[in-house]
């Protein structure tokens, strides 16, 4: 019997698993791989925004703090999300190179709790060896 594997782009929606149980259980984390866009109650959940600050300051300055200190790529204003920084390999920064598992999974952001439900995708994930 052969086994065959499954090539995904992340890039490429159309190549992606349609979502079933057990799937994450072994999976190399794609997805972690994706831009992450957080809300800043996601920012106070992680602990890089203090919920003082959260609730005194403005949101582009708490977005400025952040970007110069590395833990935001991008600020939208108009929607209010922050985008996660990734590191050089296109990783989350919170992914674990060696296991490939959240380092923050009890914190992690809405975006990733609710993933394969939304997204690109919806219901599907890039599951399988990335091109």
């Amino acid at each position: 019997m052969r086994s065959s594997i499954h090539i995904v782009d992340v890039d490429r929606t159309e190549t992606w698993t349609r979502y079933r149980p057990g799937l994450c259980d072994r999976c190399m984390a794609n997805c972690c791989t994706m831009p992450v866009e957080v809300k800043l109650a996601d920012l106070v959940r992680l602990e890089l925004v203090d919920p003082f600050e959260a609730e005194h300051e403005e949101s582009r300055q708490i977005a400025k703090r952040l970007s110069k200190a590395g833990l935001i790529e991008r600020y939208n204003s108009k929607h209010d999300i922050y985008t996660l920084p990734r590191r050089a390999d296109g990783d989350c920064r919170f992914l674990d190179a060696q296991t490939r598992r959240c380092t923050v999974y009890d914190k992690r952001p809405g975006t990733c709790r609710k993933h394969p439900q939304v997204g690109p995708r919806p219901n599907h994930c890039p599951y399988g060896q990335r091109v």
